[in-house]
């Protein structure tokens, strides 16, 4: 039934997602300088806090820029950083760091049995959902559904992502289903799945 919804909810936001995006790489590039403080100048962050940015879907960049903007999605560093950026700025920056090429980390390897599993098969017994599902077997995601590609993100950042999911302090995902994945994963859980998708490339 789960596997059902989902791929409903991704046919749906199939439909509706927005396709392409006008951004220019080069302004984008001109724009970064602040951005780079975070998360470098060709978006692969060092600070595990900090997403990595490189190769990520456009579409995605913007919508949550948008909500950071909007409070949305809420982070008070993000929402300073936001406040003077206009659409077409968000376009733009989203261009360039799409165009960037990750550069992908490496899985704990007593964890990666236990990641492996959640990611490619969820766990039925808990209700979860694979991850694989949503944001593919090698992590690319799902650009016109708007998942984003997860590959070679910093463990930290994905463990803190899920728990904020989980305890509804990040509630910016298409109907709850993030929310609702993360409620039932235990802490052990999350490190073990966070860990594979940075080893993920």
């Amino acid at each position: 039934m789960k596997k059902l919804l989902i791929s409903a909810v991704v046919a749906t936001a199939s439909l509706t997602a927005v396709s392409a995006f006008a951004g220019d790489a080069a302004i984008g590039k001109s724009k970064s300088a602040v951005c780079a403080a975070c998360h470098m100048a060709d978006g692969n962050s060092v600070n595990p806090l900090w997403p990595k940015l490189a190769g990520q879907h456009e579409n995605y960049i913007v919508k949550q820029l948008k909500e950071f903007k909007s409070t949305a999605r809420k982070d008070p560093i993000m929402l300073g950083q936001v406040a003077v950026l206009t659409e077409e700025d968000m376009d733009n920056l989203a261009a360039y760091f799409s165009g960037q090429k990750l550069k992908g980390g490496e899985a704990d390897p007593a964890l990666v049995e236990a990641g492996k599993l959640l990611y490619t098969t969820g766990n039925v017994k808990k209700d979860i959902a694979a991850c694989a599902s949503c944001h593919a077997p090698n992590g690319s995601g799902n650009p016109a559904a708007n998942f984003p590609a997860i590959a070679g993100q910093h463990t930290v950042y994905a463990e803190k992502q899920l728990k904020a999911f989980r305890d509804g302090s990040r509630a910016n995902d298409v109907n709850t289903m993030m929310q609702d994945v993360a409620g039932n994963l235990s802490d052990a859980d999350i490190k073990a799945v966070a860990s594979y998708i940075q080893g993920l490339h």
